[in-house]
């Protein structure tokens, strides 16, 4: 195989790649977004537990803030499965992932590498990449965007 080959080989190789470029947004989507569907509905299945714990860790008026933070896991992993509002709903559940860390973990953290190992700092990084770089192409966010362009 001469070089000539091996540049052709490769810049098909880049070729089909790029095609792909639509699938880490869709699969980051699906998998955050599912994470957070299931944990909003698991919470506003047990609210009065979630009260209670949020008055454990000192969330202040937490009969208001489990409610509030159950929905919005709820809608924004609903809306990040569909890819709609990504960049928004991302936003706000870093909010709420961030709030997690400083309460029910701040005892873990003793160290800048104790961060990964909390579920609640993976989702932020997650979350930040489709906060930045959008939804993709397989999503409602795209089809939206092109109708009215």
């Amino acid at each position: 195989m001469n070089k000539t080959d091996v540049q052709t080989k490769m810049s098909k190789f880049h070729n089909f790649l790029s095609q792909l470029t639509w699938l880490p947004s869709a699969v980051a989507r699906l998998s955050i977004g599912w994470v957070f569907l299931t944990s909003g509905w698991g919470k506003l299945h047990n609210l009065e537990q979630i009260v209670g714990y949020f008055q454990s860790l000192g969330v202040p008026l937490a009969h208001i803030q489990a409610p509030v933070v159950s929905v919005l896991e709820l809608v924004g992993g609903l809306a990040l499965i569909i890819g709609a509002g990504t960049r928004y709903f991302s936003a706000i559940l870093m909010g709420i992932m961030s709030v997690a860390i400083m309460t029910a973990h701040a005892e873990d953290i003793n160290q800048l590498s104790d961060m990964f190992k909390i579920y609640e700092f993976v989702y932020i990084i997650a979350l930040g990449y489709l906060a930045t770089l959008g939804a993709g192409k397989f999503s409602a966010d795209y089809i939206i965007k092109m109708k009215f362009k």
